[in-house]
């Protein structure tokens, strides 16, 4: 069965050559012009990944507004934010709304299939059987892959897929330090140095928001990032 993604892009020339190469790769693909329209059609059935742009219409930050009422419905589903703003504010903005990956649309149309399937390879990754064992344990940290749950101290912490997988890279090794490119290798990542920087700031922020003392994500600098098992 086809995979389902909604793209949502207000320019028509752009919406309708991301529905084509998509289709041409075998997705079902449906596509929307504004906020309000595709906020509509997915609450009767939502996607299987959502492209969004961040300006739509007389929106100039719709997208956004789309990405963070998306997260909040769908916590699991991947989502990409596809747009010409490519200053370190919007990117960053995006990723903190809950997207698990942020292109520009200078990107080539090669290199955006392949961040979209390697977003697929993270999703899939989380209902692969033969990935469903017992829950990882590390310290106060709890990751159960088959229920795609992370828990700190007893305390549910809501991840994107992203940020689950990125997790997981380097809570499977305690204490071993992952450059930005193992960790984009083992959580299937196809981003740059600097998106890889902001996935780390974001999981610290939401560990710190239940927990002020938390330090388990130490960066080394010049090579990248280890977590530590204190307790």
């Amino acid at each position: 069965m086809a995979r389902r993604i909604a793209v949502i892009e207000d320019e028509p020339a752009i919406r309708d050559n991301l529905r084509d190469a998509l289709a041409r790769q075998g997705f079902e693909v449906s596509t929307f012009a504004s906020r309000n329209e595709a906020q509509q059609a997915m609450q009767i059935r939502l996607p299987d990944m959502a492209i969004i742009d961040i300006g739509l219409g007389d929106e100039p930050d719709g997208g956004f507004e789309l990405c963070r009422w998306l997260r909040e419905k769908a916590p699991a589903l991947p989502i990409l934010m596809l747009s010409a703003r490519d200053s370190e504010i919007d990117i960053v903005s995006g990723l903190r709304l809950g997207a698990d990956d942020y292109v520009t649309k200078n990107v080539s149309l090669p290199h955006l299939l392949a961040r979209v399937t390697a977003l697929f390879r993270r999703a899939d990754a989380v209902a692969q059987p033969s990935q469903q064992g017992e829950p990882m344990i590390r310290g106060p940290l709890r990751l159960d892959v088959a229920r795609f749950e992370a828990t700190w101290r007893g305390q549910p912490v809501a991840l994107t897929v992203t940020e689950f997988w990125m997790l997981h890279a380097l809570a499977m090794h305690p204490g071993h330090v992952r450059d930005r490119e193992a960790l984009m290798r083992e959580a299937n990542l196809v981003v740059d140095d600097q998106t890889v920087t902001s996935y780390v700031k974001r999981l610290r922020r939401k560990f710190e928001a239940i927990d002020k003392d938390f330090d388990a994500i130490e960066t080394v600098y010049g090579l990248g990032y280890r977590f530590l098992v204190r307790e």
